[in-house]
């Protein structure tokens, strides 16, 4: 039995603060370029805003990419196109700089932070730093067996919240949240599909490699049977992420929900990362408040889950590499938003309404300009 108490985040997440909001709508307006005209970009500027509880917005500069890393033993259905087991070596790659998600971070200068939560690999293979939340070494295959039990979902949960109190404390002001992981989007459909209440193949997609049609059907049957091991569980959170997602997932959650009470603001990547965030509106409806999709990856999954959450991304670029690189890609965008709402000179005074200045004065020039009314001639009446 979880000792956890999921529904003290409900208390516990704030909603930005809608009256910082209004302040940044009625400075937007005052701005020498009109409101809407920087189309997303105003929204943007007014959401940071609102998260930061500061007008004008203050810059976003010391942003971080947080990639939580996992095997899920369902890989080894032939439900990816890598094999069973390789998260390690996608992880090895992105600290030596070879990934695209090392390449954009190294451009930006965003510093890149991996999580080992259940690689399948020897820890002794990786930097402590790395390892030194790892919940377990891999994961249960979801259509026949739990991915954890309920103490390693626990846990792993409790590491996300920790992995988010580590990152706010250290001053970092925006997170592009991702996963490294093989088998990971098998898991994310099971979520989607289970929170949504839709079908497996609705949130079939092809993965970060396009696997061929007998693959995807594999997928498919993989998701139908892990759902059905996932609707009785349904309202147990922790539960269902320990029945059918696996510890990078449950961190990824409990990440989520704790920069929200953290006031955090997180730029989601794919669907993994859209999966959790569906999971941590579950326990806390206020939390997607604080998230932004970074982008639409294509897969059908991701799309289900941000309409149920209300999230339209911000780029649509088709990436389905995953690891955080298209929400990567999305970073300069909410760091010129910020910019042009906190740089743009208001107006003038004298030329802030102008066009009721002129009415006010036009008004004064036709009454002074009115003719005498014309006085009739006595005697003129009944002519």
């Amino acid at each position: 039995m979880s000792s956890l108490n999921l529904d003290d985040f409900t208390d516990l997440i704030e909603r930005p603060d809608g009256g910082v909001r209004r302040d940044a709508e009625a400075r937007r307006e005052r701005q020498i370029v009109p409101p809407g005209s920087l189309g997303r970009l105003d929204d943007l500027g007014e959401w940071l805003a609102a998260a930061q509880s500061a007008v004008p917005v203050r810059p976003v500069e010391r942003p971080r990419v947080i990639l939580f890393a996992g095997d899920h033993g369902i890989a080894a259905r032939g439900v990816s196109a890598r094999p069973a087991g390789s998260a390690a070596e996608l992880v090895r790659a992105v600290l030596e700089g070879g990934r695209p998600v090392s390449v954009l971070a190294r451009r930006l200068g965003v510093p890149v932070r991996v999580v080992d939560m259940a690689l399948d690999c020897d820890p002794d293979e990786l930097p402590a730093d790395v390892v030194r939340h790892r919940v377990r070494r891999g994961s249960g295959s979801i259509d026949v067996e739990d991915a954890l039990t309920l103490e390693e979902a626990e846990a792993a949960f409790l590491a996300g919240v920790a992995v988010a109190d580590e990152e706010a404390d250290s001053g970092t002001d925006l997170v592009v949240l991702g996963d490294v992981s093989v088998g990971g989007t098998t898991a994310a459909g099971v979520l989607v599909a289970a929170l949504c209440g839709t079908d497996a193949s609705v949130v079939t997609g092809r993965g970060g490699l396009a696997i061929d049609d007998l693959a995807w059907m594999r997928k498919c049957a993989a998701i139908r049977d892990a759902l059905r091991r996932a609707r009785p569980v349904l309202g147990d959170q922790l539960r269902l992420l320990a029945t059918v997602g696996g510890a990078d997932l449950a961190a990824m959650t409990g990440f989520l929900l704790q920069s929200a009470v953290r006031k955090l603001p997180v730029v989601l990547d794919g669907v993994v990362a859209a999966a959790c965030a569906l999971v941590g509106q579950r326990i806390a409806f206020r939390a997607p408040d604080w998230w932004l999709a970074g982008h639409g990856s294509g897969e059908p999954g991701q799309a289900k889950a941000l309409d149920r959450m209300a999230l339209e991304p911000l780029l649509e670029q088709g990436m389905t590499v995953g690891e955080g690189a298209g929400a990567l890609l999305a970073l300069p965008l909410v760091q010129a938003a910020a910019a042009l709402a906190a740089e743009l000179p208001e107006r003038p005074e004298a030329e802030k309404e102008p066009d009721a200045e002129q009415g006010e004065q036009g008004e004064q020039a036709s009454e002074q300009e009115k003719p005498e009314e014309a006085q009739a001639p006595e005697g003129a009446e009944g002519v």
